[in-house]
């Protein structure tokens, strides 16, 4: 048996974030089984070295602790020395693996509710691309099956597999940004830090008031919450709204829950969307080349801000083979951000002669930090910081349980490689409501161009059975107006 024959019969498989399923299907079995698949594939590369260290961290969930117990077994039956570096962000464990040259995974489901999890996994020089996850799933299962009962379970305590926490991964991410940006340039900012569940809620407030700010924690949750900065919910909404009616803030900050992907409020309770908080990055940290993917919003290209813009498949393994890419052309200070906020850094980042050190995996911390500086150093508040781009806004939403072999069949039906009969199809079904279309796009999911300019991008998540829509106008309302009409529209495509 192989590694792929074990996500068929698990239901636990690879995404764009690595494995992802079900805690009950995450098994201790699965969960071992899938870490030495992983070290197994790094080996037969010739990528790991005989008694090498594997870095582990994990998020806030009530499943991450056993999970990262089966995962510190295998690595010792791989005869590696697993190191636990906590419960701290998803790219502080990347940064503490690529500095060391190796392998570290990441127990997290992100932003997904709590019955799910998954395990993410870093190679000596980065996130796994797809190359590598082909890699993985060709690997034999050798699993020692006395280890675990029937059920998956291992039969005998294994807690001691896994170390004492080390806590240098977590102080290194926070030097990485005290070092790079200067002393108290923050000062002035009173900033509230929705704390949630989030495993980057201690980072945040660390590195802030390590740069001058005020910090106020809120909306603390021992609880674990589902917080997906691609498609917010109207609770996170609420609260932005209330705390900014105090005025006591001049920012809101936050992250999902293994603390990649940024949320990032202005004065007035205003979350930024990903995608323009990933412009204002890019600006503030003097990118040239930026690759983003397909369904990111427009106003990149149309703010001639950068040398090179690049578009992708979604998915960040994507986003980073198209940062290779610029880098193999000759390209420096490249960047990458993602609709959901997630930003990484290609090459190194120079200002001031300070280097701030390349990390090509999401990063939440940096993205609120250079927004932040930015209003600062522009003396604007955080809502006019975006005044200057063209005028596109963005919205996204998602039907949840929704089958992935529906969703692929029904944008099957209306994209099948010709043109003109393509246009009429999505043209039946789309057209009462935004007009004649120009344009189809299918290079993740089906992106529709409307002859207005107008655009509805419908794709399946690649690790949920979910739909998401994504949509694209000249003002914030009529986003969101079309997205609202896009989930009606594919509410009815489950039947």
């Amino acid at each position: 048996m192989q590694i792929g024959d074990l996500m068929t019969m698990s239901g636990v498989a690879f995404g764009t974030s690595g494995a992802r399923g079900l805690v009950q299907a995450m098994t201790d079995r699965v969960c071992y089984a899938y870490t030495a698949g992983f070290l197994g594939y790094l080996r037969a590369s010739g990528a790991l070295a005989p008694n090498a260290e594997v870095g582990l961290g994990g998020d806030l969930r009530p499943s991450t602790s056993r999970i990262l117990v089966a995962c510190a077994r295998a690595a010792l039956d791989l005869g590696c020395r697993p190191r636990y570096l906590g419960r701290i962000p998803s790219p502080a464990v990347a940064a503490w693996g690529l500095a060391r040259g190796a392998p570290s995974l990441m127990v997290t489901g992100s932003h997904i509710p709590d019955d799910r999890n998954g395990i993410k996994f870093n190679l000596p020089t980065g996130e796994i691309l797809k190359r590598d996850e082909e890699g993985i799933r060709g690997q034999p299962l050798e699993v020692a099956e006395t280890l675990f009962d029937t059920a998956g379970a291992f039969v005998e305590d294994q807690s001691d597999a896994l170390p004492e926490e080390d806590p240098l991964a977590y102080r290194d991410y926070l030097d990485r940004y005290l070092d790079f940006f200067p002393s108290g340039c923050l000062s002035g900012l009173h900033v509230g830090v929705y704390e949630h569940s989030s495993v980057a809620r201690g980072a945040y407030v660390d590195v802030l008031e390590g740069l001058g700010a005020r910090v106020t924690r809120l909306g603390f949750s021992e609880v674990f919450v589902p917080v997906d900065t691609e498609a917010i919910r109207p609770e996170e909404v609420s609260l932005a709204r209330d705390w900014a009616a105090t005025g006591r803030f001049d920012a809101l900050v936050s992250a999902d829950g293994d603390g990649d992907r940024p949320l990032v409020g202005d004065e007035t309770g205003e979350w930024l969307r990903g995608d323009i908080a990933g412009i204002l990055c890019a600006r503030q940290l003097g990118a040239r080349g930026v690759v983003t993917p397909v369904s990111s919003n427009t106003a990149v290209e149309r703010s001639g801000c950068f040398e090179t813009v690049l578009r992708t498949r979604i998915g960040s393994p994507f986003v980073i083979e198209g940062m290779q890419n610029l880098v193999d052309r000759g390209m420096d200070r490249v960047v990458g951000y993602e609709a959901n906020g997630g930003f990484l850094l290609a090459t190194d980042i120079e200002q001031d002669g300070r280097i701030l050190p390349a990390l090509p995996t999401r990063d939440a911390v940096l993205v609120a930090i250079a927004i932040l500086r930015a209003s600062v150093e522009q003396g604007k508040p955080v809502s006019a910081l975006s005044a200057d781009l063209p005028r596109r806004f963005t919205w996204s939403d998602r039907l949840k349980d929704f089958p992935t072999e529906i969703a692929r069949a029904r944008l099957a039906e209306i994209h099948r490689g010709d043109p003109a009969r393509d246009k009429a199809a999505a043209q039946a079904v789309f057209g009462a409501a935004f007009g004649p279309v120009a344009d189809l796009d299918g290079t993740d999911g089906l992106r529709i161009t409307f002859v207005n300019g107008e655009i509805a991008h419908l794709r399946p998540s690649g690790n949920a059975p979910e739909l998401r829509a994504y949509t694209e106008a000249d003002s914030s309302e009529r986003a969101e107006e079309m997205n609202r009409i896009c989930m009606e529209i594919l509410s009815r495509w489950r039947a």
